[in-house]
């Protein structure tokens, strides 16, 4: 059974900064590519980051682009969103999700949900302003 748990989320200030993890089960993470999504309340789920199986290649959403960075360290089954100078629309439940792409480092079908199998149950990021 593969299972992504992110950690992390809570209630920060306009500016701040948030480090996501996401911890996923099994023995086959480096062998994984990890998406990072989010979901605002009324509002669809979006994409805000990839990273391929080994970490070479990295795909972030021009909404967040310079403020966010993926990252993941496969000897932990670990991926990470680091989030600076965050915003009151950064608010959302922010979801992570793996898919077994290996070989391949190609991000360019990874944005939508349906590319992703597995799924974590999310962790609420809240900014106020």
């Amino acid at each position: 059974q593969v299972q992504p748990v992110e950690s992390g989320g809570g209630l920060v200030q306009a500016g701040d900064s948030l480090r996501l993890s996401c911890v996923v089960s099994g023995d086959k993470f480096n062998l994984y590519a990890v998406g990072w999504f989010r979901q605002a309340p009324g509002k669809e789920r979006e994409f805000v980051a990839s990273i391929s199986w080994s970490g070479r290649t990295t795909d972030i959403s021009e909404s967040v682009k310079g403020r966010f960075t993926i990252s993941r360290r496969n000897s932990k089954n670990m991926a990470f969103l680091q989030m600076i100078s965050l915003k009151p629309e950064d608010t959302a439940v922010y979801y992570c999700a793996a898919k077994e792409t290996f070989p391949s480092h190609d991000l360019s079908g990874m944005r939508g949900t349906d590319a992703y199998d597995w799924w974590g149950q999310g962790t609420q990021v809240t900014v106020s302003s």
